[in-house]
């Protein structure tokens, strides 16, 4: 029985926020899922499990910084793009309730249709020209794109630096 609740043991203090970090890592193929706040939830679990040490604390510190610019870094990149190519704020407003509305309604992939066509149909609206429309368009799914490539990046760092915290409190 012991080793059953070693096996146990070790499931909730690594294998459980291991899952909790690849749900996290594949979520931020979603664009308003909170992928890196999953993996940072997994990074905490783990530290409670096993108990913060000074390096743990370091460690958090660290894939907690990194959880911020993974928030930040999406709304950035993918605003950014669309500003670049001609959308206003009033049109990124309501691409972004589009892409909220669209994921509640038709979950998980809803808001990545629904972003788009709903700064595609503010932009037209504002301009009465479907060229325009379209190119803002393209600005916020290449903006996305960049920022789904930074977002799992940043996810992946967060994992290794978990991974050395795992390892240093194995050493």
């Amino acid at each position: 029985m012991t080793e059953f609740s070693e096996i146990l043991t070790r499931f909730f203090q690594i294998g459980l926020p291991f899952i909790l970090m690849l749900v996290g890592l594949f979520g931020l193929i979603i664009p308003i899922f909170p992928g890196g706040v999953i993996i940072w939830i997994g990074a905490l679990f783990y530290g409670l499990a096993v108990g913060f040490t000074t390096w743990g604390w370091v460690f958090f510190g660290i894939i907690t910084l990194l959880m911020v610019a993974c928030s930040l870094v999406d709304n950035v990149l993918m605003g950014k793009e669309a500003l670049r190519s001609g959308a206003s704020w009033w049109s990124l407003f309501w691409a972004a309730t589009a892409g909220v509305l669209g994921t509640l309604f038709v979950p998980p992939f809803g808001g990545l249709i629904a972003a788009p066509v709903g700064l595609a149909v503010s932009e037209w609206w504002r301009h009465r020209d479907w060229s325009k429309a379209l190119k803002t368009t393209r600005g916020l799914v290449t903006g996305w794109g960049w920022s789904f490539l930074a977002r799992f990046g940043i996810g992946i760092v967060m994992m290794v630096v978990w991974g050395l915290w795992v390892w240093s409190n194995a050493a």
